[in-house]
């Protein structure tokens, strides 16, 4: 395998052309770089307007991880190099990152993206923007930014508020894993498919007549993946739902008069379902700042478009990297490893109004997704 971190190809088809996308650094589960992200921002302009191309297909090097989200020590890095910023290599991550996310939500052509293996943060961005998402028997989505003080962004404020009930922020506040059942319940994948079968939907598509127009090429890409789930002979079925078991007690612990009360609920749940228990203690050694910003996101940005989303997670993000609490979870959980972070505030009641205020504030004169 190539030791490019984005390997790109064009698949000659029965006519047209897939674009083939891999991200190919095993070494990190695909974590995502600035680099990785122009590279596939570039890739995806040029195919945009190549009519050879007539669809995509997005997957990952490395079996065990589409891709685990972002390169957070870089990001770490940056934070402490200016505190209080500007954070140049983080901020311009973020940026690029995003943009890179909503072309691929109103990308024209059919992209397919293989979710297989570990799929969380900046990785789920990427999924979640494609046009046919595919999940299988090892796919493991999770959004985990409360224990490292940030917040679900890539367009997250999007899609967990789309999702049934109050999943959406009990997963944002939890980090809780899901897998494939999970993720097509609550909207952010289309098809699950077993890994196995993996070669069997690359030749599919390859054998396709494609057509010049987009909407018959979408039509072409459902007609590929629509039967293959029910033809699978492989005993590697859907695993066991978790979220929709549990929706009527996510929508009561999540039912209270403000932030406060619901983290309340959530950590102070006692139970011996260990998927609820494990997303308690993780809300619990969460940083209350974050919990509280992540809720206050969600809600504001409840009726906002997916160009509004974007527009506010790169003012909420920069805010965030040019605060400590972000490199102090950082550092607890990946840089030292001790797990035990020193949050500036002990619980979410703690924490000022102003202070949280001030994370939705814009910290420049001009946004730098304003052209979406």
């Amino acid at each position: 395998m190539s030791e490019t971190p984005v390997i790109f190809a064009e698949l000659p088809a029965a006519s047209g052309k897939l674009g083939r996308v891999t991200l190919n650094v095993a070494a990190t589960l695909n974590s995502l770089t600035l680099e990785m992200v122009d590279l596939l921002q570039a890739q995806l302009d040029a195919w945009r307007d190549d009519d050879d191309i007539a669809a995509i297909f997005i997957d990952g090097a490395c079996e065990k991880a589409f891709c685990a989200g972002g390169d957070v020590q870089a990001l770490y890095r940056s934070a402490i190099a200016t505190p209080g910023g500007p954070c140049d290599y983080a901020e311009d991550f973020f940026a690029r990152e995003y943009r890179m996310n909503y072309n691929l939500h109103t990308y024209p052509k059919p992209i397919v993206c293989w979710g297989h293996g570990i799929v969380m943060g900046g990785g789920l961005g990427v999924m979640a923007g494609c046009s046919h998402r595919v999940v299988t028997e090892k796919t493991r989505i999770a959004m985990p930014e409360v224990t490292i003080a940030l917040f679900p962004d890539v367009g997250g404020t999007w899609f967990l508020n789309h999702m049934p009930g109050r999943t959406g922020l009990f997963l944002a506040l939890t980090g809780a894993s899901i897998n494939a059942a999970d993720a097509i319940y609550t909207g952010i994948a289309d098809r699950f498919i077993a890994s196995e079968r993996k070669a069997e939907v690359l030749d599919h598509l390859l054998q396709q007549h494609w057509e010049g127009s987009a909407a018959a090429n979408h039509a072409r890409v459902r007609h590929v993946l629509r039967p293959l789930p029910q033809q699978s002979k492989s005993r590697a079925g859907m695993p066991p739902a978790q979220v929709e078991p549990h929706l009527a007690t996510i929508n009561t612990l999540c039912d209270g008069d403000d932030a406060h009360a619901i983290i309340d609920n959530i950590v102070s749940l006692q139970t011996d379902d260990p998927w609820l228990a494990k997303g308690s203690e993780s809300l619990a050694h969460g940083s209350p700042l974050a919990a509280l910003w992540i809720s206050r996101q969600l809600r504001e940005m409840r009726l906002a478009s997916l160009k509004e989303c974007f527009q506010s997670e790169i003012l909420l993000v920069t805010n965030i990297v040019r605060h400590p609490e972000f490199a102090e979870g950082v550092r607890a959980l990946l840089i030292d490893k001790d797990r035990n972070p020193r949050w500036q505030y002990r619980a979410s009641r703690d924490v000022p109004a102003n202070v949280l205020d001030s994370f939705f504030s814009a910290p420049w004169d001009s946004n730098p997704l304003a052209d979406l």
